[in-house]
């Protein structure tokens, strides 16, 4: 009798495992969570569906900190089976609400130990590019100035209402430069970086909530008064590729200070409770191939994990600097709240 108790249940155990793997089989749409400026030519997600008998939702939910609290809010059910864009500022409190299943691609095994984003394998690196200062070469010239080598000199009074930031509580590229200030500075000492925010503040630095809002409105290449703005290494490329009339080079420039800029690295994982677990494993290994990894540089300005996949031509103005922020994601995860609120009572209070 016990044995054939046991038989039954074995048998039970394997129908219900063939069920649910039969039912992830079945199921063939994959919706993908992701900030708005993500952006991959239509015919490249084609390309997966058509290989894969899939449909491809994409998700855009704001910025990547806004994508990441939905993200922590519908833990355990989500409405996506993957999150495209948490990056390595954002990466520690993503582990912490433990929102990830585990996945180590095939294709990790050519991108350099550099732009490993975790080692656990819950989030699978993309993308990277830089955080840093730009500036406009017109109105420096115009104005007999040269761009700053160190960031001290950003509290110098011949800069005085000259740059615009971002709120580093709103914004990831200002919360990634708050960070390359903190690696440059330190926390500690006679002068640290409070003590930077604190001279930049009585300097008129001004803060906008957005980088869109910053770069389109304040920075003067634009129309605004500023000709120094928080940026990317990758922003003097895109101006010469959008430009209306033909350039020789960019009309802004890069401030490419050693251990004053910061590298994003930017990634993707399967969320637990995913309905699309074998097409979102498939999709990892997809975005980490070449013809994905060399769609996305003329569309985002950020460069490919993959060593094999070309950068368009114009990318020979997206500088890359030799030495950025020494700051690792652990340490960004467990003091980056306490970071923002030091910083927002130094400068906005």
């Amino acid at each position: 009798m016990r044995y054939k108790v046991s038989q039954i249940t074995i048998l039970i155990l394997v129908l219900v495992s063939f069920s649910a793997c039969g039912a992830e089989d079945k199921n063939r749409e994959l919706v993908i969570m992701t900030h708005d400026s993500f952006d991959i030519s239509q015919e490249i997600i084609t390309e997966f569906e058509l290989a894969n008998d899939a449909t491809v939702v994409i998700q855009k939910s704001g910025d990547a900190g806004s994508a990441l609290v939905r993200a922590i809010l519908e833990k355990g059910n989500p409405s996506a089976d993957l999150l495209y864009g948490i990056d390595n500022t954002y990466l520690g409190r993503a582990l912490e609400e433990d929102i990830f299943v585990p996945y180590e691609s095939r294709g990790l095994k050519t991108i350099s130990e550099n732009f490993i984003l975790d080692p656990t394998n819950h989030v699978t690196p993309i993308n990277y590019g830089y955080v840093n200062l730009n500036y406009d070469k017109k109105f420096l010239t115009e104005n007999d100035m040269a761009p700053p080598t160190a960031l001290e000199d950003l509290v110098d009074p011949n800069w005085k209402s000259r740059l615009v930031v971002l709120n580093p509580a709103s914004s990831s590229p200002g919360l990634a430069f708050l960070i390359s200030t903190i690696a440059y500075f330190g926390e500690h000492g006679e002068y640290n970086y409070l003590d930077f925010w604190r001279d930049l503040k009585n300097n008129d630095v001004l803060v906008k909530d957005g980088w869109s809002d910053a770069y389109y409105s304040d920075f003067s290449k634009n129309g605004g008064d500023r000709p120094l703005v928080v940026s990317y290494a990758t922003s003097p490329a895109a101006e010469y590729f959008f430009s209306e009339t033909p350039l020789t080079e960019p009309p802004t420039g890069n401030i490419l200070i050693d251990n004053a800029t910061f590298l994003q690295i930017e990634g993707i994982g399967i969320l637990k409770g995913a309905n699309s677990k074998a097409l979102a494993r498939k999709f990892i290994e997809f975005a980490l191939g070449e013809r994905f990894q060399e769609d996305f540089p003329a569309k985002m300005f950020v460069y490919p994990v993959n060593p094999d996949a070309a950068t368009p031509d114009f990318f020979r103005f997206a500088e890359v600097p030799s030495e950025p922020a020494n700051i690792t994601a652990e340490q960004i995860g467990a003091k980056r709240e306490a970071w923002i609120d030091a910083w927002t009572e130094v400068v906005l209070r």
